[in-house]
């Protein structure tokens, strides 16, 4: 009886209404992955101002965490934020004195040095339960809507409307290979799509195992996985195709490894029958894994893979001989401090990796923040691997890999759409270390 009490007052407890933080999270969110669309299919004057929305909601978020005293949930996590603010804000100072930025500059580089991080924590701090479980629900709606759209533009010619912007042509198209585009879904840039689906990776796969109680939830669950199976497949980028085989083995790997000895073999089947859909898929989907193998080789045949890989891990080849000891001025290789400048969305103008941004951006700060990564990374892992053996669970360990993913390879400090998942993903790292036995779909509280 005692047990039966603690459920139904564990289960009636939980907040069922969204909060003003999971309002603003969310809003975020959608708007991330919706502006390409309105940019490419609406409106190309919009992405200024949806841009401009989504920082201002981010900043109201933060604001709102401040103000609610719900940083004090994260009160080691806000103090190294803040500390590490005003080491950013003092060396962007120091840089705008020596010369190397300019105000326009030196806020661009706050923005994507610290905003959307901070968005992180405030969100992680302030959202309940149900706010969480909402945003995992809102991840997977779309993810079921960007993968029939991915689909479509992947088996439709480069110069189909679906596949141009209203002020492009076909020749601003990317193709994985001749006459077969690389999707790019609601998204404007190829690069936004692909993190778009490393983001969402933890979460298809922390739907397909967990615990569901009813059918519709089976439904919800297996309809999301498949979704992002076929959405990786049409993707045509080597990134989600590698990222989406990492997540999908150390699945495979944690469902085995976390769960308890007595349902062992239940996961065993479980790792079986997702192979099994994984396969049907492939076989369904042959002709897209044969692009995506062509784009391999192409690109195998014009640059050293280990070579781009290294580069991306640890900067590349000539960064380290270009690093001054203040640093070109925080901001200045992102794109959009390259669209301000020059009125053009051309090129990074620093570095093509975000670790060579970071060094030539900072100097001796990106040198810290280098080091400030592989120092959450760690912490983060070896943290979530251990909630994930006390809750029998890889959602966890998932989450943190992708995070982790993320914080290395991402362009975050340079492209606008990267920086913002960046932080969407940092939002669930967090919620995850705060709400560890976390349930996708909770009991319901009986009525009698």
């Amino acid at each position: 009886m005692n047990s039966i009490a603690a459920s139904y007052t564990q289960a009636s407890s939980r907040p069922t209404a969204l909060s003003r933080a999971g309002q603003m999270f969310i809003a975020v969110f959608l708007i991330i992955v919706l502006e390409g669309a309105v940019r490419k299919w609406a409106s190309s004057s919009s992405t200024l101002p949806l841009i401009l929305l989504r920082d201002l909601i981010a900043v109201g978020l933060v604001l709102y965490a401040w103000r609610g005293g719900h940083l004090r949930r994260q009160s080691k996590i806000a103090a190294a934020m803040l500390a590490w603010s005003c080491v950013v804000f003092g060396w962007g100072l120091l840089q705008l004195v020596g010369g190397e930025s300019t105000p326009t500059i030196f806020i661009i580089g706050l923005r994507f040095w610290l905003l959307y991080t901070w968005f992180a924590v405030a969100a992680a701090a302030s959202m309940n339960e149900a706010d969480y479980r909402a945003s995992i629900w809102t991840a997977g709606i779309l993810m079921l809507a960007l993968a029939p759209l991915a689909a479509l533009q992947f088996y439709s010619p480069p110069g189909a409307r679906i596949n141009t912007q209203l002020e492009g042509d076909e020749g601003d198209v990317f193709v994985a290979i001749a006459g077969v585009v690389r999707a790019t879904a609601t998204f404007s840039f190829t690069s936004g799509y692909a993190t778009f689906l490393g983001m969402v990776a933890p979460i298809a796969l922390g739907l397909l195992g967990a615990r569901k109680r009813t059918t519709r939830q089976q439904v919800f669950a297996i309809s999301v996985f498949m979704a992002f199976v076929v959405g990786t497949l049409v993707s045509g980028s080597r990134a989600a195709t590698i990222t989406s085989a990492v997540m999908f083995l150390a699945y495979l790997f944690g469902r085995l490894l976390f769960s308890k000895m007595r349902k062992k073999p239940a996961a065993a089947v479980a790792v079986v029958l997702a192979l099994a859909v994984a396969a049907v898929f492939a076989y369904v989907f042959q002709g897209a894994i044969g692009v995506t193998q062509e784009r391999f080789e192409q690109a195998a045949a014009a640059e050293d893979f280990a070579g781009r890989v290294l580069a991306i891990l640890f900067a590349g080849p000539g960064i380290y001989d270009a690093i001054t000891w203040l640093g070109s001025g925080i901001g200045y290789g992102s794109n959009l401090a390259t669209y301000v400048r020059t009125g053009a969305n051309a090129a990074f103008a620093l570095a093509e990796t975000e670790g060579g941004r970071i060094l030539l951006e900072g100097g001796l700060l990106g040198i810290a923040f280098s080091v400030l990564k592989v120092v959450v990374v760690t912490l983060g892992m070896a943290k979530s691997i251990r909630i994930a053996a006390k809750t029998n669970s890889p959602f966890p360990m998932l989450v943190w890999l992708t995070a982790s993913l993320a914080i290395v390879t991402w362009s975050a400090i340079g492209q606008l759409t990267s920086n913002a998942l960046l932080g969407i993903v940092l939002t669930y790292a967090l919620l995850v270390l705060r709400y560890p036995r976390f349930e996708f779909f909770p009991p319901r509280a009986s009525r009698t």
